[in-house]
């Protein structure tokens, strides 16, 4: 079968499977690597494939068009999100007209608004394969009787059916990414050495924050590892296929959630002299067990993006952080500053119960912490989560439409309104925490200090040209004014 997957583009730079479907505000873009890995799922059972990375690279609809109109597919597979849905079965309706395949969706959105996907597409969607899509596909591609293949759902008629849910499968029977379908220097980061990849060391997360998307809707609270030979093993072949990469980002939700399988993957880049190649970031709870991180320095992890979240006890446990706590963020980065890390903050405005003088409490936490860079968004409350679910039921959400999930520039917009503090201030909150922490003499000057290499400069460069054109576009489009109430 003729395969094409394409993640489709919605405007100018949106980057469509983070964790927040935007534009955002450091203007980076993420690896497709859970599309790339379905792509090679069904290249090793002899499908052709053909990979349209539309979003990255801010394909015009026109040139998505005639790209995969060349390609003639049997199958179309896009990436849904929340905010592009509309926009998305648009143009999966231009393909089937123009080619008559089969469309199928995957994606957070399309799993937890299954029945709302089909009938605003009107009969545009054939498929929407829930959650962990890539043996679906592989079952779907290989013709397999519909009503047999566990996790899809589809229309027989006027009727919708959804096939049972397939188990969570096992992540050591996957290949690995096909990234040979695309190029490492589509993907930018101010925060990570250029060029790099991403790379998944397991699947689903032990923990249960209200407002996490993926392990409520995609991979669920159980964490799957890898065995820390193939971990290394697809180090191995990124840099194969990739040589110019510099870093490989553990993009898996908490990479230190198993100690034995941090010991397992460190040791083993060790044994194998992979530390001396290339240097690895990951995403890091304040909460590990703080024994593995001199070991997972010695291996060569330089950054760590940390979920801190809040800057108080009280929007913790409101957010269900676990057993996270402010004393424990402070431990936490005191020892990872003493070994050495480049730290990276993740922070949010707008927990249940947030104040004007809470917020500030974040912003003042995240100042406090010897950290080289944050980032602050509002919490991204997308359908099928708890957090979604708490707003709707007390009308805190006031999105009404899909629509309304972004700016009409596109860029994140905070969804949540409280009697006590606005979804207007908690984005003028946002504004202010980076402001203020990236505004201050010392911050600018540890900054500079930072700078080793050409590649940092750069990096630096570019983060300063984003953070700039954020604001600026911010400055501009509150002088413009707004033709949708919608979009406000």
């Amino acid at each position: 079968m003729r395969v094409a997957i394409l993640n489709p583009s919605f405007g100018e730079n949106f980057v469509r499977v983070a964790r927040w479907a935007a534009k955002s505000r450091g203007r980076v873009q993420r690896h497709p690597e859970y599309l790339l890995t379905a792509a090679q799922v069904l290249r090793d059972q002899g499908h052709a494939v053909a990979f349209i990375e539309a979003a990255a690279r801010n394909f015009t609809e026109e040139q998505t068009y005639a790209i995969v109109e060349e390609f003639h597919p049997d199958l179309l597979v896009i990436h849904a999100t929340t905010p592009s849905i509309y926009s998305d079965i648009e143009q999966a309706k231009v393909i089937k007209n123009k080619t008559h395949c089969k469309v199928a969706f995957v994606g957070q959105h399309v799993t937890a608004e299954v029945g709302n996907t089909f009938k605003i597409s009107e009969g545009v969607v054939d498929y929407i394969l829930r959650r962990e899509y890539d043996y679906i596909l592989r079952d779907l591609a290989n013709l397999v009787p519909v009503p047999e293949i566990l996790g899809l759902s589809w229309k027989n008629g006027m009727e919708l059916i959804h096939n049972p849910d397939r188990p969570p499968l096992d992540v050591n029977t996957l290949p690995f990414p096909a990234w040979d379908l695309i190029k490492p220097e589509w993907y930018p980061d101010a925060g990570k050495k250029f060029p790099f990849l991403t790379l998944m060391t397991g699947r689903g997360c032990n923990n249960a924050c209200s407002f996490c998307r993926d392990p409520q809707l995609m991979y669920g609270h159980h964490t799957r590892s890898r065995d820390a030979g193939k971990v290394v093993d697809e180090i191995e072949y990124d840099l194969k296929i990739h040589p110019q990469i510099r870093e490989i980002m553990f993009e898996t939700d908490t990479f230190a959630a198993d100690s034995k399988h941090v010991i397992d993957v460190c040791g083993e880049i060790l044994r194998r002299g992979l530390h001396k190649k290339i240097s690895f970031s990951c995403n890091m709870r304040v909460d590990t067990d703080l024994s593995v991180l001199p070991l997972m320095k010695q291996a060569g992890v330089r950054m760590l993006m940390v979920g801190y979240e809040f800057g108080y006890n009280e929007a913790l446990k409101a957010v269900n952080k676990g057993n996270v706590t402010i004393q424990i963020s402070r431990k936490f980065t005191e020892t990872a500053r003493k070994l050495g890390f480049t730290i990276h903050g993740c922070f949010m405005i707008g927990a249940p119960g947030e104040t004007r003088e809470t917020a500030q409490r974040t912003i003042d936490f995240a100042k406090a912490l010897p950290l080289d860079t944050i980032q602050i968004t509002g919490i991204a409350v997308y359908p099928g989560t708890r957090m979604y679910n708490w707003a709707k039921e007390h009308n805190y959400l006031i999105a009404h439409d899909w629509r309304d999930w972004l700016t009409a520039e596109r860029e994140q917009k905070t969804l949540l309104s409280y009697p006590q503090l606005s979804n207007k201030e908690i984005d003028e909150f946002i504004d202010k925490g980076l402001k203020e922490f990236y505004l201050r003499p010392r911050q600018m000057f540890n900054m500079l200090l930072s700078i080793r290499s050409w590649g940092d400069f750069l990096r630096k460069l570019y983060g300063l040209k984003a953070f700039v054109d954020y604001f600026n576009k911010k400055v501009s489009s509150k002088n413009k004014p707004s033709s949708c109430s919608t979009c406000s």
